[in-house]
């Protein structure tokens, strides 16, 4: 978009002064149908980020990400560390999945998907407004001496924000320790669980900072996908867009005058109220272009429709479109740049799903003892080797032991023979394995083992067994 005569572009961010310190953003209160639309996606989301670690889906948590014991929970399946490149594999699909969607629509995920957005606009802005009022009333509370009424305004405020910062704290702990390890804390009382009593604090403390301190600079400073966009949007992507076609038009924005015509006199159908940029949450002017703060929230589409509503102009002066569609008026077309990401989200969603069914609920590993030789046993050849089984149900193995498969040979289990293996849980030991040289053709022996659970047959795993080269 070109700059009309006259016209400086911004050069500074919304949320810095002159001297380079915090300017807070006091944006007015949005109203009107996409203010209506996110506020019922935003609590739907809301009540699905709270009650996601506290759903058990076959006795195992919805959603977990016990980053310290590599253990994930997703939609339900449980992932352990050996499974960590399926995890992997996930969040490659999900981030190929938001650029396809940046490349499409922007950055409409921040706007109406991103929990830092949800908590902040739908949970403490609406808070701060209950208490403090709409823009204007609390831009004179910020300015006013500290009295009785601001002390009394900005306390409740606080308080309130830190017990549901304190609240959300729980969730985002029940996320990476479990739902049960955290009632287990509760019940047993924190006395017994300092370290995680410490980290609830800090998380405490971080989102009390975040939500009433940093609020917007994380989507403007902190967070990674703002830059991204970068690289990723173009002149077809959607996004929230200002009609400088419309607005502009020849002699460029004016006061609204209802005694003139404006289509006869050339100036834009912007009025230049300003209204857009008061309720912005990130302090932009959207009539600049696509700009790096601009989270897609609509609240300027909204504003902006309600001020053309009442002056007589057609809405959409803001409005969901790309920058091809206002200048050259092209409709939107499924580029092959789109295309590609299309084909390369549905190459690692097959692949993503073919491991996914490849993938057992119980895994066991036969390997030979490392530095140690075969041993000869009369007209016997024996070979030591450490098992491991991992039970990734939720039922309990109380009778595991091992078959020999196409072969004839003794198979001894050191120590106890009754092993077992708890649900979630694993277990390993050490196993001797016997086979008469005779039977053995090659010094290197591929062997199948079977494992059972009682007569219940629940994993098979090959490994290897070394023997002289020769038995002449």
């Amino acid at each position: 978009m070109s700059k009309l005569p006259g016209e400086a572009f911004r050069d500074t961010i919304g949320t810095i002064d002159k001297e380079g310190n915090r300017k807070f953003i006091f944006p007015k209160k949005p109203s009107g149908k996409f203010y209506e639309y996110r506020k019922w996606v935003s609590y739907f989301l809301l009540i699905i980020l709270v009650a996601n670690p506290f759903i058990k889906i076959n006795g195992n948590q919805f959603m977990m990400f016990n980053i310290l014991e590599r253990r994930f929970n997703i939609f339900g399946f449980p992932f352990w560390p050996q499974d960590f490149y399926l995890f992997v594999l996930f969040m490659i699909v999900g981030v190929v999945f938001v650029i396809l969607f940046t490349v499409i629509f922007g950055r409409i995920f921040c706007g109406w998907i991103c929990p830092q957005t949800i908590f902040l606009e739908m949970v403490f802005r609406r808070i701060e407004y209950w208490i403090e009022g709409d823009r204007g009333a609390q831009i004179r509370l910020e300015k006013q001496e500290w009295n009785a009424e601001k002390i009394r305004k900005k306390a409740v405020k606080w308080t309130i924000f830190l017990i549901i910062s304190f609240f959300i704290a729980n969730v985002f702990l029940a996320y990476l320790i479990s739902s049960d390890t955290l009632f287990l804390m509760i019940e047993e009382g924190p006395a017994n669980h300092v370290s995680t009593l410490v980290s609830l604090l800090i998380f405490t403390g971080v989102f009390y900072f975040i939500f009433a301190w940093f609020r917007e600079q994380v989507c403007i400073i902190a967070c990674p996908y703002g830059r991204l966009q970068g690289v990723l949007l173009d002149d077809k992507s959607i996004n929230v867009a200002y009609d400088f076609v419309r607005g502009e038009k020849v002699v460029g924005r004016a006061k609204f005058n209802k005694q003139e015509d404006r289509a006869a006199s050339g100036k834009g159908d912007c009025i230049d109220c300003k209204q857009c940029v008061n309720v912005c949450p990130t302090g932009i002017d959207i009539r600049n272009g696509v700009q790096l703060e601009c989270v897609n929230c609509t609240a300027c589409i909204d504003e902006c429709d309600t001020i053309m509503d009442s002056v007589g102009l057609p809405k959409g002066l803001i409005r969901y479109a790309s920058e091809d569609e206002i200048e050259k008026k092209t409709k939107f077309k499924f580029t092959a740049r789109m295309k590609g990401y299309s084909a390369i989200l549905l190459i690692l969603t097959g692949i993503l799903i073919g491991l996914l069914f490849l993938r057992t609920d119980v895994e066991a590993s036969i390997l030979r003892l490392p530095g140690q030789l075969f041993q000869h046993k009369g007209d016997n050849i024996s070979n030591i080797y450490t098992f491991k089984i991992i039970n990734k149900t939720n039922d309990d193995f109380n009778d595991i032991h091992f078959k020999l498969v196409d072969i004839k040979g003794t198979l001894k289990v050191v120590g106890k023979q009754d092993i077992k293996v708890p649900k979630q849980g694993m277990n390993g030991g050490t196993l001797f394995i016997e086979i008469n040289q005779n039977l053995l053709d090659s010094d290197k022996t591929k062997l199948k083992i079977e494992v059972f659970n009682g007569n219940q047959k629940i994993e098979t795993s090959t490994t290897s067994f070394l023997s002289p080269r020769s038995f002449d």
